[in-house]
Formats: C-alpha cells, structure tokens, sequence
C-alpha cells in the first residue's frame, strides 16, 4: 500500500510475535494507521529480517516488536515520511546493555528501508563475532558499516524496566516491555528460567492500559473464543519453538567453546 506522504513507496508492519494475545493488544495501536499488517510467527532472532527483505511489495518497513506499543501513529508516519526523504536505510534505537555494540539497533522498532538495503544486502557479508550478544547483530552492524542509520533517543519507564521510545523530536513512538516471553508463563516457570525478574504480566498488563489510555482508545476486551484461540496458538508456538531451541544448542555450544580458547589466547 502507498503512502501520500511516501510517494509510490509502499509501507508495511511487520511483527514478530509468539503470544497471540499481546499480538492483538500491540496491533490495536497501530493497524489503525492505513499500513498492511503482518505477523511474523516461528522466525529466529535474526531471519524475520531476511524474510521483510525477501517481500517484493514492500518498500519500507516498521518493524514492531508485539511487546512495543505504539503511542503517537502520526509520529510513527512522520519517521516513515523522514527515512524515505532523507534516505536512512533503518531509523532505530542503539544497543544500550553494557556488553553490547551500540553501533546495532535493537530491533523492538525501527523503520527500515528495505527498498535501499536491498541495493546493497549481502548475506555472506552478515558475519558473526564471539562477542555477540545476540544473533540479529551481524545484520545490524553490516547495515551500520554499509549504510546511513538515524539512531533515535529512548529512556528507562518510571516502571524501571520498560523503555519510552522517541523521535528526533521527543515524541513519544511506543514503549517497549521487554521480558514479555514470561508474559503468559506460569509464575513458578518464570521464577526457574529468570528467578531475578520474577513474573512480568502485571507490569507488562500496567503498560499496555498506559498505551491505551495515552491514545484515548477502550482496552481491548476478549471473549471466550478469544481467550480459546490464544491457547491454541500457545501449543502451536510451543509445539514448533522447543524443537527450534534445541536446534540451535550446538551452535551454542561450539561458540562457548571458542570463547573460551579466545578468552585463553
């Protein structure tokens, strides 16, 4: 779909998402804003990107992750308008955890321009490090050594762990839960896999209320039928992500392994 504001460019929203529920709550902020909306299930850290970049009908895309939630659509456009006017090839927010590289954007949002990473885009040259943090960085340094990237502010919510996305202007974009996969685990899982954080569904639930409230929308109410097909969805993701996890256990394996010689060298 072509924006008036984009010319003949053609804009989506892509989500990567695995609860169905948060999903629907973060879509009800932003599908409202005249963009196609698609849901990204069952992809890896890093292979939703190829995936966008591998969709022919779209030129630029706002990449959103389902625990973002859009605060200010028109500013949201704005940026959209801004990286395809001045030719950004991906508007985001800079790593900020202290062992990470703050020349990589974490991708809870950006607005990327695929339409000009594709002129360039070669996936042999997405390279990994020993010192990654996290898989998605080969992808986010080549376009920051190959490509113009607006990097944008954003601050710690008054909840202490969420974060408040902005643009150039201060504008409030969304904010961003992070830890939203506990979102609809069972407290006592939360407490084995991540004891230091506990359980993340009344703070998450705290934000989402906040979002609606800012955009003077209701909350979304869900039914029965609903609250039916968010477990089976559930079991789907589970079903197809367990098998994905173990996957990639020899990777992680084999890169400890190489740390270790690197750390000894």
């Amino acid at each position: 779909m072509a924006d008036v504001e984009t010319g003949n460019l053609r804009v989506k929203v892509f989500a990567r998402s695995f609860d169905l529920k948060l999903y629907r709550l973060s879509k009800g902020l932003y599908e409202g804003m005249g963009y196609p909306c698609v849901r990204l299930t069952d992809q890896s850290a890093d292979g939703y990107f190829y995936t966008m970049l591998k969709d022919l009908d779209c030129d630029i895309a706002i990449n959103v992750d389902e625990d973002a939630f859009v605060t200010d659509p028109e500013a949201v456009k704005a940026l959209v308008k801004k990286v395809a006017a001045e030719g950004w090839a991906n508007a985001g927010f800079p790593e900020k955890r202290g062992d990470g590289d703050s020349a990589v954007t974490n991708p809870f949002f950006n607005v990327l321009n695929l339409k000009l990473i594709r002129t360039k885009f070669d996936r042999s040259k997405m390279v990994p490090r020993l010192d990654d943090i996290e898989p998605y960085y080969p992808f986010f340094r080549w376009m920051a050594e190959e490509l113009p990237i607006l990097y944008l502010p954003y601050e710690t919510h008054a909840d202490g762990i969420s974060s408040v996305a902005r643009d150039e202007e201060g504008h409030m974009l969304c904010m961003h839960t992070w830890y939203a996969r506990f979102y609809s685990m069972p407290t006592w899982m939360v407490r084995h896999f991540q004891p230091t954080y506990g359980k993340q569904k009344e703070r998450i639930d705290s934000i989402i209320r906040e979002a609606y409230s800012l955009r003077g929308l209701p909350l979304p109410q869900f039914g029965p039928l609903d609250k039916l097909a968010f477990l089976g969805n559930k079991i789907i993701r589970w079903v197809i992500k367990v098998p994905q996890r173990v996957s990639r256990w020899p990777w992680k394996i084999r890169r400890a392994i190489r740390r270790k010689r690197a750390a000894k060298a």
